[in-house]
């Protein structure tokens, strides 16, 4: 299990940074939002479309019915063969309704029917679809006379517009729920749907019970006719992919609230990335400019508490600088005096003894006080020929070391490179790298490269037998040498990269080792162009 969760965490696969997370968890949430958000609306138009279409098709079916119905009864059969209906409407007289049509619709339902877009409810068989009235059920056994308002009691569909709950048994209720409310009465504020005249109403009317399918159909019996016009029709199945305008709008809300998300993103982060910036760059003692307090109020504390540690780091560098300094300079005296009087040991071995011992010391303060000037960085910035530089450096190291003058190179034929740094400071930084090389490596190769993204690279590379791993970084601190003996001889007082980091990182750079495959040490520094 821990192998695995370390496995997790080494392939996770979220993005590193926290501008993609953070963008990705918004525009995973802002996505589920707009799916959850469309949906309701799709469902809500696949409804009004659905209802929509049943409209349209109970038009189309009454525009039929009528046209046949004001047809002399003999002419009716070339009448429905001439009809122009959609490809989904099937209209034919026959002798009685289909079988599937077994609800029978009153008159005021048919009514709603005309005003309501599948204003009735389906049921099973008779009218069980309307509990609250609408005649005794009757079967399609029952049509082979003239109907039940023909030639008996008036008609339900008669010229005279009957009421909601005219022509009901006294035992039924009232209205049926589908039909309550001012929307689904025909005649608010007196607007009456033009029902049609008594003399083309039809007798009788029979419909599909199930009112939720995609078949539907309807049968009327025709005025002053035994015959029914029977119509079936196929509704369409809604969509609302139907119109161009859906994935139009989906992909514009989706497309600009992804770059809303990553603008905003990113300008929320933007300070996050500076403060990180101004802790990479940041140097005791280097004049480092402090980060501006302003922008939201947690930005502008985060920047306040890095400029107050900036300045304790700063002061407490300064400080320990100082006192190396005065201490180192205090012990000048000391060891003046002790040399002066060593000149009195009569045992000239002993003598030679304490002497070198005392240059020793001296080489280590005279080190330490050189320490503490770099540390200052009171030296001025100045643009300055950084290839010219390395040239001095390579032939003033070579005049020093005449036996390895030939093993000290600077590599090819470098264009002036120009930056702006500080010409004694990085002379004797490039000056400390290079005698390391050749103490401990037995060459030197100098490289200069070209300024890229506003950086220069030097490297300086020995052929030696390179460090371990864990000493690469140890070799920057202070009095720490690769040669742990101490013999004046073979190394020096162990503060030669540590004054070479001050110098660098006091001007923007930094310095790093690493070894050289198959062997020797090089020395990459990293400048501003």
């Amino acid at each position: 299990m821990k192998r695995l969760s370390d496995w997790l965490v080494r392939h996770s696969p979220l993005p590193s940074s926290l501008v993609a997370r953070t963008s990705l968890l918004l525009i995973v949430g802002f996505a589920l939002l707009e799916i959850v958000g469309l949906t309701i609306e799709t469902l809500d138009r696949i409804a009004f479309d659905d209802r929509l279409a049943s409209h349209q098709a109970v038009t189309h079916a009454i525009m039929a019915y009528r046209t046949v119905a004001e047809t002399s009864p003999e002419d009716r059969v070339s009448a429905v063969d001439d009809l122009q209906l959609p490809a989904n409407f099937n209209v034919t007289l026959a002798s009685r309704p289909d079988p599937d049509m077994t609800l029978e619709v009153s008159a005021a339902d048919f009514r709603r029917l005309l005003f309501i877009p599948g204003g009735f409810p389906g049921g099973q068989g008779g009218n069980p679809g309307f509990p609250d009235g609408g005649g005794p059920p009757h079967g399609p056994d029952d049509m082979g006379g003239p109907g039940m308002f023909h030639g008996g009691p008036p008609s339900a569909f008669s010229m005279r517009d009957h009421g909601p709950d005219e022509g009901r048994s006294p035992d039924q209720g009232g209205p049926h729920p589908a039909f309550q409310g001012q929307q689904c009465d025909p005649r608010v504020d007196g607007h009456r749907f033009p029902v049609l005249p008594s003399r083309w109403r039809p007798q009788r009317v029979f419909t599909v019970p199930d009112r939720h399918t995609r078949r539907q159909g309807i049968a009327l019996l025709l005025p002053n006719d035994t015959r029914w016009l029977v119509i079936h029709y196929r509704l369409p199945v809604p969509t609302p992919f139907s119109s161009p305008a859906f994935p139009i709008a989906f992909g514009l809300m989706t497309a600009g609230g992804c770059i809303l998300i990553l603008w905003g993103m990113r300008r929320m982060i933007a300070p996050v990335g500076t403060l990180a910036a101004a802790a990479e760059a940041f140097v005791p003692d280097a004049g480092t400019p402090p980060l501006p307090q302003n922008g939201p109020t947690e930005i502008a504390r985060a920047a306040a508490a890095f400029n107050a540690m900036a300045d304790r780091v700063g002061r407490f560098v300064s400080e320990r600088t100082h006192l190396l300094t005065a201490i180192g300079h205090d012990l000048r005296t000391p060891i003046t005096r002790l040399k002066l009087r060593a000149e009195f040991i009569e045992d000239d071995e002993m003598r030679e003894k304490v002497l070198t011992d005392l240059n020793e010391l001296s080489a280590m303060v005279e080190s330490t006080l050189a320490f503490g000037r770099d540390s200052s960085t009171r030296e001025a910035m100045t643009a300055l020929d950084l290839t010219a530089l390395l040239a001095t450096v390579v032939d003033d190291v070579g005049e020093s070391r005449p036996a390895d003058a030939d093993k000290i190179i600077l590599a090819g034929d470098p264009p002036p490179v120009i930056i702006r740094g500080r010409p004694l400071a990085l002379k004797r930084a490039f000056t400390n790298v290079v005698n390391n090389a050749i103490i401990y490596g037995g060459s030197a190769t100098v490289t200069v490269s070209k300024p890229e993204d506003g950086h220069v690279v030097v490297l300086v590379e020995d052929e030696g037998p390179g460090l371990l791993p864990e000493d690469l970084e140890r070799m920057f601190e202070p009095f720490v040498r690769a040669e742990e003996s101490r013999n004046r001889e073979t190394g020096g007082t162990g503060l030669g990269l540590s004054i070479t980091r001050t110098i660098i990182l006091g001007q923007g750079g930094d310095v790093k080792l690493y070894n050289r495959v198959p062997h020797g040490l090089a020395v990459r520094v990293i400048l501003v162009a």
